[in-house]
């Protein structure tokens, strides 16, 4: 049998267990919360998802890295997730727009990516303890090295990670024909929500998160979207209290953190699922036409409309929810003209059954525009 000369690595989760596998490109040490994707394809629009801040991922899907990374699927600028666990590595991708390897494009932002666990057997694990922290490193460090490494990791609620991840100035884009003007608040902000924007003639202006009501109401919106993002929606009080200061001011729509933030600021709770929802084929019901979507989904946090929070007079209604698991995942308040979901209707990757939420905020974004002449 011919030697491998791939570099050994060290997967350790925080109760203990720890799995021998190989690292791909680079011999690079990271951790973070350790969660599984069920996505089949998508990978680069996945790693460059700002919503995975701090995060490991584990893809239950057997292959993967087999078509390599291209100048088009970017859904960020760069690579925000903490470190990638496959079962099979190909690095000899094949693909006709693609440059590089996935290998090759994490290791440019020191990501380690590793191979030959069995990640199915580590899901089970995760479904039945739920998400815990998880660090990866050569073999050769040692276990009492990792232990340490491990230890030293803060836990996923409590951490405050749209900071991180959002734009540090405001900037533009622009739709070919534009009918309205949308402000998009970025947590963690995905670039094909604003594609789907600028399609529906929308003329797109993204702020940081900590922009003050007086600042955004200067872009002068019809309406103002709630991106998504990483971290625990608890911490971001500052932004909170702008939602709750532009309710009833212009039309919101919110998307994942955003929809959480909505939460919040309506006055609901929100709580840490035991192992969250990760992949692009999650069943959702919409309440009012009973139709099912098949929908994209990144979150380990969850409004509870069950149970009062802070902030407003807890008013809103349920419009979607999880055939999994029941969970919430849509909410409206029509006094408000705000309305918020869980999932990813923007997908990329993903199905498009859910596209038209975009338009639904596109007559309400007129509606107000209509209102203001």
């Amino acid at each position: 049998m011919k030697k491998s000369l791939k570099e050994k690595a060290i997967l350790m989760l925080e109760n203990g267990n720890y799995f021998e596998g190989f690292y791909e490109g680079g011999t690079m040490e990271s951790g973070g919360e350790i969660v599984f994707n069920t996505a089949m394809n998508g990978y680069q629009e996945l790693i460059t998802d700002p919503s995975y801040n701090g995060q490991v991922v584990v893809f239950t899907y057997p292959m993967i890295g087999n078509y390599g990374i291209n100048n088009t699927d970017f859904e960020s600028e760069r690579v925000w997730l903490s470190g990638v666990v496959t079962k099979n590595y190909v690095e000899n991708f094949s693909h006709y727009g693609s440059l590089k390897s996935l290998s090759g494009f994490l290791n440019e932002y020191g990501i380690p990516i590793v191979s030959g666990f069995d990640t199915r057997h580590l899901t089970i694990i995760l479904r039945e303890r739920g998400s815990v922290n998880a660090y990866i490193a050569p073999r050769e460090a040692g276990i009492t090295y990792i232990r340490k490494k491990l230890d030293s990791l803060p836990r996923m609620e409590g951490l405050n990670l749209a900071g991180n991840v959002s734009t540090k100035k405001v900037y533009m884009k622009e739709a070919l024909n534009p009918v309205f003007n949308v402000t998009i608040i970025d947590y963690g902000i995905k670039q094909n929500t604003i594609r789907c924007l600028n399609e529906l003639g929308a003329n797109v202006t993204v702020v940081p998160n900590l922009f003050s009501k007086k600042d955004i109401l200067q872009t002068r919106p019809d309406g103002i979207l709630l991106s998504n993002g990483p971290g625990d929606p608890k911490t971001m009080e500052e932004e909170i209290e702008t939602i709750k200061s532009i309710l009833g001011e212009k039309p919101v729509f919110g998307i994942c953190l955003g929809h959480q933030l909505l939460g919040l600021s309506l006055g609901f709770n929100t709580y840490k699922l035991k192992f969250g929802h990760h992949g692009i084929n999650h069943p959702v019901k919409n309440l009012k036409t009973s139709a099912v979507e098949i929908t994209s989904q990144n979150h380990g946090f969850c409004v509870d409309l069950s149970e009062k929070g802070g902030g407003l007079p807890a008013a809103a209604d349920l419009t979607h929810i999880s055939l999994n698991d029941n969970t919430v995942e849509g909410l409206r308040n029509k006094k408000l003209k705000a309305f918020s979901v869980q999932y990813h209707p923007e997908s990329s990757p993903g199905p498009r059954d859910s596209r038209y939420l975009f338009s639904e905020f596109k007559d309400l974004c007129l509606e107000n525009k209509a209102r203001a002449v």
